[in-house]
């Protein structure tokens, strides 16, 4: 299979059942994706798959051949951190980090789409993913900062 990921071509072969999770982790080093659930339950393996979020833990590895990957190493420019990182930051959203990467990605992807999102458009488009140390109450101000200074 062929697939790029953070605008690199990778090249490999792929086992039956092997999740794009495992080839992202295991076999290209990018551990940004975490492996949490392997249930698609918590976000925590959040990628960006031809720009539509998808949880890494339920995508055969073989379905991605052909298209494009973001994980969290490819959001951050040479400039520094993605804004929507840099909010997460600014608004205390980052505790133990370990969802962070799939909230940062699945918060990219909703103000693509939704620039201005209310509450409830956030809450809506971060139900997938599970976060056990910030209580939400940061993560929502992280978004509504980042929609502002993307405004």
């Amino acid at each position: 299979m062929k697939v790029t990921v953070n605008g690199a071509v990778h090249h490999a072969d792929v086992e039956p059942g092997e999740s794009l999770l495992h080839l992202l982790r295991e076999r290209l080093g990018l551990t940004g994706t975490k492996n949490a659930c392997e249930q698609g339950e918590c976000g925590s393996c959040v990628v960006l798959l031809d720009d539509v979020p998808v949880c890494a833990c339920l995508v055969l590895a073989g379905q991605a051949d052909g298209m494009t990957v973001t994980t969290i190493e490819g959001v951050a420019g040479p400039q520094g951190l993605h804004p929507v990182q840099q909010a997460f930051v600014d608004a205390g959203a980052i505790q133990c980090g370990f969802c962070t990467p799939g909230l940062v990605l699945a918060t990219i992807d909703l103000l693509r789409h939704t620039p201005a999102p209310t509450d409830d458009d956030v809450r809506e488009a971060l139900a997938g993913n599970l976060c056990r140390c910030t209580g939400y109450q940061q993560v929502i101000e992280a978004v509504r900062l980042a929609a502002r200074r993307s405004a």
